[in-house]
């Protein structure tokens, strides 16, 4: 089994490799390559959204999740709290220091319960890595198609207008309209 060390690598007859392999090969020539190529903060600690790749987006469909289910469980709270009300007077109005932290907990909960289940995780996983693949549409594609809709439908509600004022005209001669 080789090692990178003991890997030689391969490259065109005069090409230069624009990346050195190892920490050695690298020289600086500049300052301002110098610091160009110095970590910075976000790479050093966090991961950048590239690197996460696909997962940044199942990320954000828990958060999105989690936030959605709050919100829900916000409304509900409330409708529940108004009922309970309406048959103990003495529970007051709802309160929002009450209602929005329950649903708050609500919410993380149910997004914390489907991270952990593997399944549903591997699922998102699997609809992201997927929605990766898609080729969307340029700007220019997604305007001519729109221009062609809008034109379809003028041309087409033109003719459809034209044929009812003929065919009403031919009605009205063969029975007698006025």
């Amino acid at each position: 089994m080789a090692v990178h060390e003991d890997v030689k690598r391969e490259s065109a007859p005069g090409a230069e490799d624009p990346l050195p392999a190892t920490p050695e090969e690298r020289t600086v020539s500049s300052p301002e390559e110098a610091q160009s190529s110095a970590p910075d903060a976000l790479s050093a600690g966090a991961a950048s959204p590239m690197q996460l790749g696909t997962r940044r987006f199942v990320y954000a469909a828990y958060f999105a999740g989690a936030i959605a289910i709050a919100f829900l469980g916000s409304k509900v709270f409330d409708f529940a709290w108004l009922k309970l009300q309406s048959y103990k007077p003495a529970v007051g109005e709802p309160r929002d220091e009450v209602v929005m932290p329950a649903s708050a907990l609500l919410g993380v909960g149910a997004a914390l319960y489907y991270w952990n289940r593997t399944r549903a995780r591997q699922l998102a996983e699997e609809v992201a890595t997927e929605m990766s693949k898609v080729t969307w549409p340029t700007r220019t594609e997604v305007t001519n198609g729109t221009v062609v809709v809008i034109v379809t439908t003028i041309v087409s509600t033109v003719f459809f207008a034209l044929m009812d004022k003929f065919w009403s005209f031919i009605t009205n001669l063969v029975y007698g309209g006025t």
